[in-house]
Formats: C-alpha cells, sequence, structure tokens
C-alpha cells in the first residue's frame, strides 16, 4: 500500500494517493469476492488473534493518542470513546469471531420467481465493491469495518481522523500484516490518513473509484460528507436519543433504564440526551431519577415543571449546581457528556411532538406498561431504531446480533438503524430463460 504523502500535502498529491489506493483496494475485492465462506471465516479468526497478540503495541499507540487528547482539552466522553484497554481489545477480537460465525450474505437470493413465460427470476446479494470510511476519534470502528467489509466480499479505504491517528496506523498494520499472512490481499484493508483532511475530500471527490461512502461521527462531519461528497453516502446520525417516562410506567425500571441510558457510556451515539416525562408521573419519578443521575454527576437541565419538582431537592442536597435552567438549545443538543435535558409533557402526544420536533432519528425510548401507549408511541415516532421498556444502549449492532456494526444509519434508503453485513451488499437480477426473445 502506497502511503508516502504527507499530512501537509498538497489536493494533488491527496487525490493521487485516494486513486491509487482505491485501485489497489479493487483489484484486491476482485479476489475476495471470488472466496467461500470458509476462507474469509478463516482470515476473520486470524484477524481477531493478530489483534490479541498485538495488543501491547496497539495499547503503546493508543497511549500516544490519549496523551495529546487530553492535552488539547477533549471532552471525556470523547477520550473515553478513544481509549482502548486489553479488555476492549479482546472485545473488539471476539466481535470478529462472532462476526465469522454469522452467515455469509453473498450470494443469498432474496427473492425469486419463475415467470408466467417461463422465466426464471431471482435477486442475488453481492457486495457493494470499495467501500470508504470517514470516522473520528473511535480505533475500534477500524476493526470493526474491516471485519463486516471482509465477510460481506469489500474493500474498505479507511479515513480515520487525527485524534486516533497513532492508534488507527498501529491497527490497520496488524491487520494488513494477519490479511497476507492468511494468504489474502492486504489491500483489502487501506488508509488515506497520511494525506490528512485533504484525503478525506479526495475520497469525497472520488466518486468511479470509491463506490459508496460512509461518514461516522459527529453531527458536522456527517453533515459535511453529506453536503460535498459526488461518491453516493449512506447517512450516519448523530443521536439526540430521548426517553419517554408514561404516565403507566414501571418508575423503578424507568430510573434504571434513564442511568443506564445517560451514564452507562456518555460519549456514544445511542446515549439518552433528553428526558420527557409525563405529568401525572413527574411528582413521584423525578426526584428518584434525579437523584440516581446527580449520584453519577449528572447535570439536568430542567424545564419550569420538572424544576419546581427538584428544586428544594437539590438545595437541601447541596446539588443546586446540576440542575439548571433548560435553554431551547438544550432540546437539540447532543450533550456527549454528563448532561441532560428534562422536560414535563402533559399527554404522550406532546412527548412525540417534542420528539419529532428536535430528534436526529436515531434511537427514542418509551417507557410504559399500557400496550395503547406503546403501539401509540411505536406508531407515532419516526426514528431508526424504538426501544420499548428498555435502553438506548441497546441500538448497536454487537447487541442486536449483527457481530458489529457499521454505523447506525438515520436515512431511509438502502439502509436504516445499525448497519451489519447485509447492509454492505446490493443485489443484481439473474434472469435465466431457455432461448427466450421478447415478443
Amino acid at each position: 500500500m502506497t502511503t508516502s504523502t504527507a499530512a501537509t500535502g498538497s489536493a494533488d498529491d491527496a487525490e493521487a494517493l485516494v486513486a491509487t489506493t482505491a485501485r489497489a483496494a479493487r483489484q484486491a475485492q476482485r479476489v475476495l469476492a471470488g472466496l467461500n465462506r470458509e476462507r474469509k471465516d478463516a482470515a476473520l479468526h486470524a484477524l481477531a488473534d493478530a489483534l490479541t497478540a498485538r495488543t501491547e503495541a496497539i495499547l503503546a499507540a493508543n497511549a500516544q493518542d490519549l496523551e495529546r487528547a487530553r492535552e488539547s482539552g477533549m471532552k471525556p466522553g470523547l477520550i473515553d470513546r478513544l481509549a482502548l484497554s486489553t479488555d476492549r481489545i479482546a472485545a473488539i477480537a471476539d466481535s470478529l469471531r462472532e462476526i465469522a460465525a454469522l452467515p455469509d450474505p453473498v450470494g443469498e437470493i432474496v427473492d425469486g420467481q419463475t415467470l408466467p413465460n417461463g422465466l426464471r427470476v431471482r435477486r442475488v446479494r453481492v457486495p457493494l465493491g470499495v467501500v470508504g470510511m470517514i470516522y473520528e476519534a473511535r480505533p475500534n470502528v477500524t476493526v470493526d469495518v474491516a471485519a463486516l467489509t471482509l465477510k460481506s466480499g469489500n474493500a474498505v479505504v479507511l479515513r480515520g481522523g487525527s485524534a486516533a491517528a497513532a492508534t488507527n496506523a498501529a491497527i490497520i498494520t496488524v491487520l494488513r500484516d494477519a490479511l497476507a499472512a492468511a494468504g489474502l490481499p492486504a489491500d483489502l484493508v487501506t488508509t488515506v490518513d497520511p494525506a490528512g483532511r485533504a484525503g478525506a475530500t479526495a475520497l469525497m471527490h472520488a466518486r468511479g473509484l470509491i463506490d459508496v461512502l460512509v461518514p461516522r461521527g459527529g453531527a458536522g462531519l456527517i453533515r459535511a460528507v453529506v453536503e460535498e461528497s459526488s461518491v453516493p453516502v449512506i447517512e450516519t446520525g448523530s443521536g439526540n436519543c430521548h426517553v419517554y417516562v408514561d404516565a403507566a410506567a414501571d418508575l423503578a425500571a424507568a430510573v434504571d433504564i434513564i442511568v443506564n441510558a445517560k451514564t452507562q457510556r456518555v460519549g456514544v451515539c445511542n446515549a439518552a440526551e433528553t428526558l420527557l416525562v409525563h405529568r401525572s408521573a413527574a411528582s413521584a419519578y423525578l426526584p428518584a431519577a434525579a437523584d440516581a443521575l446527580w449520584e453519577r454527576g449528572v447535570t439536568l437541565h430542567a424545564d419550569a415543571a420538572a424544576r419546581a419538582c427538584l428544586e428544594e431537592q437539590a438545595a437541601a442536597q447541596g446539588r443546586a449546581e446540576l440542575l439548571v435552567e433548560a435553554t431551547e438549545a438544550d432540546w437539540e443538543t447532543e450533550y456527549g457528556s454528563l448532561d441532560l435535558a428534562v422536560r414535563v409533557v402533559d399527554t404522550i402526544d406532546d412527548a412525540i411532538a417534542h420528539i419529532t420536533a428536535y430528534s436526529t432519528g436515531h434511537t427514542e425510548a418509551v417507557l410504559t406498561q399500557d400496550v395503547t401507549a406503546m403501539n401509540r408511541f411505536v406508531a407515532g415516532v419516526d426514528s431508526a431504531a424504538i426501544m420499548v421498556n428498555a435502553s438506548t444502549r441497546f441500538t448497536d449492532g454487537g447487541q442486536l446480533g449483527l457481530g458489529a456494526e457499521l454505523g447506525i444509519s438515520t436515512q431511509k434508503l438502502h439502509a436504516r438503524g445499525p448497519m451489519g453485513l447485509a447492509a454492505l451488499t446490493t443485489t443484481k437480477w439473474v434472469v435465466e430463460g431457455e432461448g427466450h426473445v421478447r415478443p
């Protein structure tokens, strides 16, 4: 793989690197397309073994990125997303083995029929080809994407961002070495990181070289890729996720769910950012929820009704600084931190209207024991994932049986929600006749 272009190189240098890298990936993908599942699964196990065997080298590189992140003042939630550990690398390796155990989507017959004229028609899953990926400080994504593209018969060209530069470089080296040792082209996994931001721009303009581009990161990154790219884009979404506590909710369970949804990992896109509470449940629910959230350092950005329930409690506990007045900006903010917007609503329809106005279409949760309310919420909220009496944190490829995910799509074409193996395929028509000609 050619990666000699410096991060400060010109746009022409970046375009040349992207072109060279994408063509090498195309050649590698053609080799992969002809391989059976056994070869691909063996390679996935080889990648997993290589990651665990070279954990120390990866952690050493990650330590460099973490030091730079702390010096630059990166938010704790983003640092957590960047950080690797022995356990996290082991979990990433395990996810590769889980992907190996999943059915191979390539060659699957989606549907088919025999027409009245005798033609036999079927639609078959085939790889997308060369996938471009632009993402931020998420080194686990480097592995997840490589594994998913390998299993689904694709090659990938990565642009992983400067915050995780050392970690991504170490991981990509491990993956490429393991591919070569398994008898597969190393160029199934390539990077244009040496070209810096110019490499990302060149990827966006590499129509004909890159078949599809997937951005994964904050709203600014995703918007820039969608607006600038001439390559087809699968849009993953930022996560302004909501939890609605209905009048008929199990309030004890609802406390546990909002704590998990907000605090289990604050920097991820499926963390809750807004809590909506039915007015009839507010006086019983909010004090208990606030106690549990304040114990974990969460600042509540509350509307007037929620503050009225909590101000005396916050003052008595010396936690007044963790209860602040909500502004209009709070309803549309993906915090990625220990902050939570809180609003009291009069009806479930008011909750649905709030979500419709402010959601990014990622994940929303309804907590209720009333089947009618549940059905109303599920039908009325148009997001990629709806959780019923469960944390928003379950919107994840690994949690939903996909092994891993390319990202979580909030668009409505091609793929929506967590994108696993099937989302990395398209279909082609195969039509069999016996000398048929069209009359």
